[in-house]
This record gives C-alpha cells, sequence and structure tokens, in this order.
C-alpha cells in the first residue's frame, strides 16, 4: 500500500514548531535561574485589611457602599486566608466566590478591576454567553484559566492565587420556552461548577491542534510527555449579571405567607434592591441554575440603581475618570477643559434618562464634545468651559468657542509683534463665524488677511488699544483711512495756536 504523503507545507509547520519549542526551553532554563519568586512570597506579604479596601474603594465608587464593604471584606478574608492555610485548608472548606447583582452601568466590572489592581493580582474578565458545553462551538471555560497564567506572564503560582470574572451569568440559566425548559446552559453552569470547585486545568487545550503537536515534538525529544496544569483551589471566582426577572419570582415567594395571625404584612412599596437582598438559593434554582452551582457562590452583592442624584455625585468626584479622561485628551492638544456644575448637572440628567448607568455619562461627554475635539485643536483656544448650554447645544454652540479660540490667537500674537491689545466685539465675533462657516477659512488666517495694515496704521496713531466691530472687519481699509484722518484732524487742531485775547478799552467802530 503506497504511503499517504502528508499535505504540502506540513513538514516546514514541524520544523518551525521544533525551533520554537528548542527557543522556548532554553528560555525556560535561564527563567529557573533568573525570575523572581511569584505568588506565595507575594502572599506571605499580603496584610490588606477589609476597611482599608474599602476606603481605597470609596475614592472610586459612589453610592454602592453596603456592595463595597461585602466585596472588601470577603476577597480580603479570602487571601488573608489563604495566606494562614496555604496548601493546608481544611477538606469540605468552601470559597467565598460571590455572585454580584444590579443593573447595566452600576459599576460591578469597575469595582472588581479596582480590587484585582489594588492586590497586584492576575485578573480576568470573561462573558458567560461566549461559552458552550464542550468548547467546540463558543469558548472553553477552562480558557479562563489559561488566560488567567498569560495576565501573570506564565507564573502558574501567581495565576492560582489570581481572580476571574464572569459576566452576565444570568445569560446560562436554563430558561422556560414554550412551556419546555431550555438547559443549554446547565452543561456550562456544571462546567464553571468544577472550576470553581477545585480541578486541575491543562495549558495545553485538546482542541488546539498547535498546541498538541507541541506536546507530540517535546514527547519524541525527551521521552517525558509535558503536562503543565493550574489547581483552581485558590483561584476567587466573582460572577455577575441583572437577572431580570428575579425580582418577580422573589415577589411571588413572599407573597405566599400563612394566613391568620401567623401572616406578616409586607410593605408594599419596596424598591427592586430591597427585594433583590431577600433572594435565597430557592429563587435561583427557580431562576434555572443547578443547586450545585448556585452553592460554591455563597456570598451575594446587590449593587444599588444609580439615579440621577448618583450619576451627579460620580461627575463631582475628583477620581472621576469619565472627566478626567476628557481632560486628558484636550491636554493632548494644549486646551484645558473644566465643566461647569451646571453642565455636570445636565450631563448627569441626560444619562438618568437614558437608563444605562454610569455607562451613560461617558456617551454622552463623548458625544458632547467631539465636534469641539475635532474642531478645537489649532485654533488657538487655550480654555475649552463646558457650561449647560454648551451641554444642550452641542453644535450650536461650538462655533462661537471655534471664534473664540481663532480671536484669542491672533491677538495673542498681534500684542506680542506689536504691543497692542485687541479686543473684538459681539458683532465682529458673528461676522467672523459666518465667513468661517461659508469659506471654512480659520479665524487667524481671515484676521490676518482682514487686518494686514491695521498694526502700521495703529502704530502711526500711537494706540496702544482698539476695539474692533463687525463694520471695521467688513470694510477695514475704509476704516482705517477714514480713522487716520481723524487722528490726524484732531491732532492738527491741538497744534494750532490759540486766538488771541481782545484787547482792553477797544470798543468795535465797524458801526462807525
Amino acid at each position: 500500500m503506497k504511503p499517504i504523503d502528508p499535505p504540502a507545507g506540513f513538514n516546514d509547520y514541524i520544523r518551525k514548531l521544533e525551533e520554537e519549542l528548542k527557543a522556548q526551553t532554553a528560555q525556560a532554563g535561564e527563567a529557573e535561574t533568573t525570575a523572581p519568586v511569584g505568588g506565595e512570597e507575594n502572599l506571605e506579604e499580603f496584610h490588606l485589611q477589609p476597611r482599608e479596601m474599602v476606603e481605597y474603594l470609596n475614592k472610586y465608587v459612589i453610592d454602592q457602599s453596603e456592595a463595597v464593604s461585602i466585596l472588601a471584606t470577603k476577597i480580603c478574608t479570602h487571601f488573608n486566608r489563604i495566606k494562614l492555610l496555604k496548601d493546608k485548608a481544611p477538606v469540605g472548606m468552601v470559597k467565598s466566590n460571590i455572585m454580584m447583582i444590579g443593573p447595566t452601568g452600576v459599576g460591578k466590572t469597575f469595582i472588581i478591576k479596582l480590587i484585582a489592581d489594588k492586590l497586584r493580582v492576575p485578573f480576568v474578565k470573561g462573558d458567560a454567553t461566549k461559552f458552550s458545553e464542550t468548547g467546540y462551538v463558543g469558548g472553553d471555560v477552562d480558557d479562563l484559566v489559561r488566560e488567567l497564567v498569560k495576565q501573570a506572564d506564565g507564573d502558574l503560582e501567581r495565576a492560582s492565587h489570581g481572580i476571574i470574572y464572569i459576566d452576565e451569568i444570568d445569560k446560562i440559566a436554563s430558561t422556560v420556552k414554550m412551556g419546555i425548559r431550555d438547559v443549554s446552559g446547565s452543561g456550562v453552569q456544571r462546567n464553571l461548577l468544577k472550576l470553581m470547585e477545585e480541578t486541575e486545568v491543562n495549558l495545553k487545550p485538546a482542541h488546539d491542534f498547535a498546541a498538541q503537536m507541541e506536546a507530540v515534538i517535546q514527547t519524541q525529544r525527551t521521552g517525558k510527555a509535558p503536562h503543565k496544569t493550574v489547581n483552581t483551589r485558590n483561584i476567587l471566582f466573582v460572577v455577575s449579571g441583572a437577572f431580570q426577572g428575579l425580582t418577580e419570582i422573589i415577589r411571588k415567594r413572599l407573597s405566599k405567607q400563612p394566613m391568620g395571625f401567623q401572616r406578616e404584612l409586607l410593605p408594599t412599596d419596596l424598591t427592586e434592591e430591597q427585594y433583590l437582598r431577600q433572594s435565597t438559593a430557592d429563587d435561583f434554582i427557580q431562576y434555572g441554575f443547578e443547586s450545585e452551582f448556585i452553592g460554591r457562590l455563597p456570598i451575594t452583592a446587590v449593587l444599588n440603581h444609580l439615579d440621577e442624584k448618583s450619576l451627579y455625585k460620580i461627575l463631582q468626584n475628583p477620581e472621576a475618570a469619565v472627566i478626567r479622561s476628557k481632560e486628558i485628551d484636550f491636554a493632548a492638544y494644549d486646551i484645558e477643559v473644566e465643566f461647569n456644575d451646571d453642565a455636570l448637572k445636565e450631563i448627569a440628567r441626560l444619562a438618568a434618562q437614558a437608563k444605562t448607568g454610569a455607562r451613560s455619562l461617558t456617551r454622552i461627554i463623548e458625544t458632547t464634545l467631539m465636534p469641539y475635539e475635532e474642531k478645537l485643536p489649532g485654533s488657538g483656544l487655550l480654555k475649552l468651559t463646558v457650561d449647560a448650554k454648551l451641554v444642550e447645544d452641542p453644535i450650536g454652540q461650538l462655533m462661537p468657542r471655534v471664534v473664540e479660540g481663532g480671536i484669542a490667537h491672533f491677538s495673542r500674537r498681534f500684542a506680542a509683534d506689536y504691543n497692542i491689545e485687541l479686543e473684538f466685539d459681539t458683532s465682529a465675533c458673528e461676522y467672523l463665524g459666518e465667513i468661517h462657516a461659508r469659506d471654512g477659512i480659520s479665524i487667524p488666517l481671515l484676521l490676518e488677511g482682514m487686518l494686514k495694515d491695521f498694526a502700521y496704521g495703529l502704530k502711526l496713531m500711537d494706540r496702544a488699544h482698539q476695539t474692533i466691530s463687525g463694520d471695521v472687519l467688513r470694510n477695514p481699509r475704509v476704516w482705517m483711512d477714514r480713522l487716520i484722518k481723524e487722528s490726524y484732524s484732531a491732532r492738527e487742531q491741538r497744534e494750532l495756536p490759540p486766538a488771541p485775547p481782545p484787547e482792553e478799552g477797544r470798543e468795535d467802530t465797524a458801526s462807525d
């Protein structure tokens, strides 16, 4: 039987893999003697207390005091417990994995990222909707651990003490459709359950052809099958979701109470957050989660909806990234940005109407200032003051700011070159705006053409200050000629000798 020839380029591919493997082996040998110890050493130095974490988070997080307290306490306890027990954890001890509940834009991802940055531990964020039970369609949940190793720069020990955050976890709940329960998310739940409990994750996935070929070549060269794994025992899992419909399940459960004297009257004006804080494991099971899955998430943190007042407080916060980010954007063009208080209130009002939480703040500010970010660089404007009028009508307010910047740029140069201060009144600004909108010529260039002879004329008249009106700009040469004539006429009048006084005793004899 004739042997089957390998596909074209296959041998080259194998040769390339062998070369890469040799390079990795050499680098690994160097790393063993030069790389610093990670993970374990960091845990020995870990000493952060919950109150310290709360103080840190409160600098950035607004109106989420209960959730901040829960997350700071349990995450600090998790790492301090690892430091105490190391690898001697009692059998059956449950990790403090956390479930965060809250609508979009309330800061779920933001809080966890802040905590991971503070702790300086590897952090990975995943979306539950991207995973499938088999991994062939969609992602494999084990990829989260592999990504954690990448974030730890290949340090397996550090990766084994990282944080994995999974958003949209409510989307993998099995739901009832047309009277039939859809259990497509149950397989993903079971796979995540293995990670949250404790398992060994192989760093070379079975469905990765390149990884498997590397393993074959390594086995052929060394006689040993490579087997790098990460244990998930000490990896903290935090999941989050909006859980739409969970409130109704809780409300129905609370309404089913005994009759008679044992019946407790429930308030009818409970907020959605107040209902969610009374959730139980049975509520989540009815929502569509496996009981074992919920059992591995013993901590629940409910985040508050952000109303207009909360959004305004976020903008007022000096640590607010949304404002600071915009300041940096304009500072890159040497333009200072200042937000008035009335502008912050208007932005918060618009964001509250959008009902997408803090995410709306960024979208509204970006949409509002995008035209200014395009037009103002190079205009000469050194400071942009954002007020309520600008937020309400960004396009209508753009031209006056462009004109203001162009005039300021031209006036600074004019004063530096000729020591003459120019002032432009409202009619001049309006006229410049009309010409700029019609012809697209920059304001400084327009003024250079209109006032090219002004410096000579004003110097001639010894002027140190001059107000420019719209009429001046429409006919600058005519206006300058008239001004020079008036100036010379006034000077001649001042230089004429005074009329002699009448002689005393002289009488008018004209009638004689």
